[in-house]
């Protein structure tokens, strides 16, 4: 067992919780049931899932809560006192120091209180609930012509409560400050239960200002330790913020010079307050901004040029960003971000191959003022003997777009295989601008001693980069953290500068704030802590009494850590590697030593960062977005896996209920194969896990029912008659449901009596294809095939008129299947079976370069993904590279001026179209195709329906115990975005999506393939 008793995790303060009895745990888990009206979870699971942060570290809770309301908190807050309870505050779970997880109970403030209180817009300034998410905040405010500033990497996910326990900064803090500097007020719990109004220390009264006198005081008699010892930069966030009496920050806390005591909480890590609401000075929202991009040929030349790039565009000057050589090649290397980052390349240096870029933005009303100053970056940077260099972006949409990117920079450098990862101890040491070349020289050696080097990205404006030493910590990573530590904080003292620049303390920087101000500093923010919290309730052993940073019973990996030996279903080999952290060489598949052959390893490329914590953007993840738990997350679906892989949640492994529970709203939409920067797989993960667990439990007639369709519907279909009174007669569905599991609420896709596989397409021979000049093979699937046959007598229609000799694949004694139906239901050797007979057959046809296109996203792109990992060799590969999607191929054929007859034969758009994506067809990047198909039609208009997941996802929304979520998933805007067209075809290539669209809107949806055949003249 890995994972030592639940209660004896912690160290510091948080041991005196192994020694209590379960009655208190109990008393806590009745009380707030009773008194609360808010989620109390306290199952090994739950407690494990809140476990972790983005950081390094794993501290198991007591419970955790989830409340509604404040009322929720004040009496969760009052039997925390009364039995001595600890309380950790969170939010969105992405802190990299660790200070979101700890013993005691947990209080997840993201899920209920978010709301926006009061909106002044001539003030510019809102009050809102701590749990509320930047982006969510924005999107609000963007009517109105404003925002708030403080634009943190993890935007979407990051809380404002969360942010001001950070005090978190952001990439344009060359502009608008940190957050201590845009926050105006605060109300918060002290540990008394005395809620406190945190404002202006010249308008406070009672508590408040005897609060503020104290720390006066305090200021006053440690100023000359404090003009000593506080580092004089932008980026400091170490410690408690005792300078609001006496500023020590290049930039005042306050425009006019007022002292504020709110900004005694920022940056506070949950340890003096519980935070109700916060006050927020906003700006006006910028109306343009132009970005120079500056290659650099070695990443010296792109620190020791910051100092000079600050110097020019004056206030219009809002962000100076480094992505390294690293970063470039991992971003290159990731479908989603690579056509955008090769657009920041300059083909003058390095031949497009830079060290390192800086990401230079000009903001402003309008964008001509801007111009000069993309000028002037030019020109400077040809001063400085880099002619060529400057990629300018102008318009919106390519800023955005590599913007994007950025953002995603730590979570791309997470994606490195192999146990060793790029870890944050040091990360944001920040130091003046002047300094920033020769300290990351000297920190560069530092790595090399110890055998490592650094990954760099972020906040060159301000002289914070984010540097990661990539250590294995489950060797001798502790030892090489600590040493690095200690030569890492000379070099910042050397340079005058903050070990603490933007990510906090937490479990992981908080024994060095002693370090950075000294012993009677230190003892002032004890005393603080003190006044503020004398019970020692909030976040105990943090920033006063910490733990070491490398004490290892703390780690998420300790050296202790072990995996569960498995026999996996998939090949997961490819995760089953090491690399050299200098070289980044990896080691060749399966050489990793990962007991369970690969996944374990795959599972731990989750570093926690809630990536997939989004509601705007991309599709994952679906089922989150209608719960908003943390169980229904990517992030908590793959904490949820490596906690039982590595035996923390028992010996059952993969075969626990509670995993089970953890799965089961996982709709396979591989939302997460594409959007997550690590490159977490979630749904090949659940094919994994359902396979072990379903042959341990065993499999359901509704299991059966839906694995061997493909085997069954030749007879079914000669029932269709028969079969189809189901969906007429009520009484039946309900009887069925019963019976099968399938809800009576929906109906079932109707048989057909006549369909393509008893009437055959016309077509060529597998001879005659082989000698065609423009051959193609038709591949018809089970749900086009017997469900949807016009769907593939169109496609045929198409490509004939376009000129292809078509062969429809097929086998008179086996019907042919892509296996997709028996791996969604965990039958992985069956399904290995299906996809080695079709890749027999379509192996000759593949060898001669013939294309083999499909129509049904889910099973042509299994082709393309889960077919490489069921060990058929490289016929599968071979197959692969040249299964495409029918209107994939025909763009490609279009681009290469291959359909112009096939155009002329279109006739006019009869209506507009509005077109929803398959998810398999977003996580492939696959829609656009869909769109240019489209445009052939003449006189044609196609808007796409920005969605997640439809809420079918094959057989997942016909389950009568997922119905619900099925339909809170399609009404967050497909279902919506169709009743506002009404007049518009709806275009949707997926079988699942086009019965979801049908049951929702009660709109037919057509397959692309169906528009372009109702074109044709």
């Amino acid at each position: 067992m890995n994972a030592p008793h639940p209660y004896t995790s912690q160290v510091g303060d948080f041991d005196s919780l192994a020694r209590r009895s379960t009655e208190p745990l109990a008393q806590l888990t009745q009380r707030l049931q009773r008194h609360t009206q808010g989620e109390v979870l306290v199952s090994l699971a739950d407690r494990g899932r809140y476990a972790t942060d983005a950081s390094i570290y794993q501290s198991l809770p007591l419970a955790v809560l989830v409340p509604r309301s404040d009322d929720d908190v004040v009496s969760a807050l009052g039997i925390c006192r009364e039995l001595n309870v600890p309380i950790v505050p969170r939010g969105g779970g992405t802190s990299q120091c660790g200070q979101t997880v700890g013993a005691g109970l947990v209080i997840d403030f993201s899920k209920y209180l978010r709301r926006v209180i009061d909106l002044n817009v001539e003030q510019r300034t809102v009050t809102v609930e701590p749990g509320l998410v930047l982006d969510h905040l924005n999107a609000q405010l963007k009517a109105h012509g404003l925002w708030y500033p403080v634009d943190v990497s993890t935007s979407g996910q990051a809380t404002l409560g969360g942010m001001a326990g950070n005090n978190s900064c952001g990439s344009r803090s060359i502009a608008y400050g940190n957050m201590v500097h845009n926050v105006l007020g605060a109300e918060a719990w002290l540990s008394d239960g005395a809620l406190l109004s945190l404002g202006r220390f010249d308008q406070s009264q009672g508590a408040e200002r005897q609060l503020g006198e104290r720390v006066q005081q305090l200021a006053t008699q440690l100023r000359p330790e404090i003009e000593a010892h506080w580092p004089k930069v932008l980026r400091r966030v170490a410690g408690y913020n005792l300078d609001i009496f006496c500023n020590q920050n290049v930039r005042p806390y306050t425009a006019d010079g007022s002292v504020n005591l709110a900004h005694l909480l920022i940056g506070s890590e949950g340890t003096l307050a519980l935070t109700r609401s916060l006050t927020l000075q906003l700006s006006p929202l910028p109306r343009a901004k132009v970005l120079g991009v500056v290659n650099f040929p070695d990443f010296h030349s792109a620190m020791d040029a910051t100092q000079h790039i600050v110097r020019i565009g004056g206030s219009h000057l809002s962000a100076v960003e480094l992505v390294d050589r690293t970063m470039i090649d991992l971003s290159l290397q990731n479908p989603a971000f690579a056509p955008t980052i090769r657009t920041a390349l300059s083909p003058h240096i390095n031949h497009g191959q830079p060290a390192a870029i800086l990401l230079v933005e000009f903001s402003g009303e309008s964008k001509d003022p801007l111009l000069p100053h993309l000028r002037d970056l030019v020109t400077l940077m040809g001063d400085l003997g880099l002619p060529g260099s400057v990629v300018e972006m102008v318009d919106d949409s390519p800023q955005k777009n590599l913007w994007e990117v950025r953002k995603a920079g730590l979570n791309i450098m997470m994606s490195l295989r192999g146990d060793g990862k790029p870890v944050s101890f040091i990360e944001d040491c920040a130091v003046p601008l002047e300094h920033l070349a020769d300290y990351t020289d000297a920190l560069t050696e530092v790595f090399a001693r110890h055998g490592t080097k650094g990954t760099w990205y972020a906040h060159a404006s301000v002289g914070t980069l984010h540097v990661r030493p990539i250590l294995d910590m489950r060797r001798d990573g502790a030892v090489k953290m600590r040493a690095i530590a200690n030569e890492a904080s000379e070099l910042v003292r050397q340079f005058k500068g903050a070990y603490s620049g933007e990510h906090g303390d937490g479990l992981c920087r908080g024994e060095w704030i002693r370090w950075q101000f000294g012993d009677k500093i230190h003892e002032a923010f004890g005393q603080i802590k003190q006044w503020m919290d004398p019970i020692g309730l909030y976040s105990p052993s943090r920033m006063i009494d910490p733990p070491k940073m490398d004490d290892e019973r703390l780690f998420r990996f300790p050296s202790t850590y072990r995996v569960i030996p498995i026999e996996t279903a998939l090949d997961w080999s490819a995760w089953n590697v090491t690399a050299d952290p200098v070289t980044e060489t990896v080691s060749a598949p399966g050489t990793g030593g990962d007991p369970a052959q690969g996944f374990a390893k795959a599972v731990e490329m989750c570093n926690n960062n809630g990536h997939c914590r989004k509601f705007d953007a991309g599709t994952m993840c679906p089922s989150y977005r209608v719960t908003r738990d943390e169980q229904h997350l990517t992030r908590g679906r793959a904490n949820t896996l490596r906690l039982a892989l590595s035996g923390q949640l028992g010996t059952q492994a993969l075969t626990d209920p509670a995993l089970w529970d953890t799965m089961d709203l996982c709709v396979s939409c591989k939302g997460c194969k594409r959007e997550c920067p690590t490159g977490v797989d979630m749904a090949k993960m659940k094919i994994e896990f359902t396979h072990h667990y379903k042959q341990h439990h065993g499999y359901t007639l509704k299991d059966h029912l839906i694995a061997h369709l493909p085997r069954y519907a030749g007879l079914a279909s000669k029932l269709a008659p028969l079969l189809n009174l189901r969906n007429r007669w009520p009484w039946l569905a309900r009887l069925t449901e019963r019976v099968t599991g399938l809800s009576a609420q929906r109906a079932l896709p109707a048989w057909q009596s006549t369909h393509t596989f008893n009437t055959p397409l016309p077509g060529v021979d597998i001879a005659s294809v082989m000698r065609a000049e423009r051959g193609v093979v038709l591949f018809v699937d089970t749900f086009n095939g017997y469900f949807e046959s016009d769907n593939a007598r169109a496609a045929y229609r198409v490509l004939e008129a376009a000129g292809y000799s078509v062969h429809v694949a097929h086998r008179p004694d086996q019907h042919l299947c892509c296996g997709r139906t028996y791996l969604a239901s965990g039958m992985v050797d069956q399904a290995r079976e299906q996809v080695r007979q079709l890749v027999d057959y379509l192996l000759p046809l593949a060898q001669q370069g013939i294309p083999i296109v499909g129509l049904e996203p889910s099973c042509l792109l299994t082709l393309r993904d889960e077919a490489l990992q069921l060990g058929l060799g490289e016929a599968a590969h071979t197959v692969a590279k040249q299964a495409w999607l029918w209107e994939e191929f025909l763009d490609r054929e279009h681009q290469a001026g291959r359909l112009e007859s096939l155009r002329t034969q279109f006739t006019p758009a009869q209506a507009p179209f509005l077109l929803h994506g398959h998810c398999h067809q977003k996580a492939f990047d696959l829609v656009s195709p869909i769109q240019r198909v489209l445009a052939l039609i003449p006189q044609s208009s196609t808007t796409l329906i920005e969605t997640s997941c439809c809420g079918m996802a094959g057989s997942f929304g016909y389950d009568a115990q997922h119905q619900d979520v099925s339909m809170a998933m399609a009404n967050l805007s497909l279902l919506p975005t169709i009743e506002k067209h009404p007049h518009a075809w709806v275009v949707a290539d997926g079988t699942s999506c086009r019965h979801q669209i049908d049951h929702g809107s009660k709109r037919q949806a057509l397959h692309v393939a169906q528009v372009l055949a109702r074109h044709l003249g």
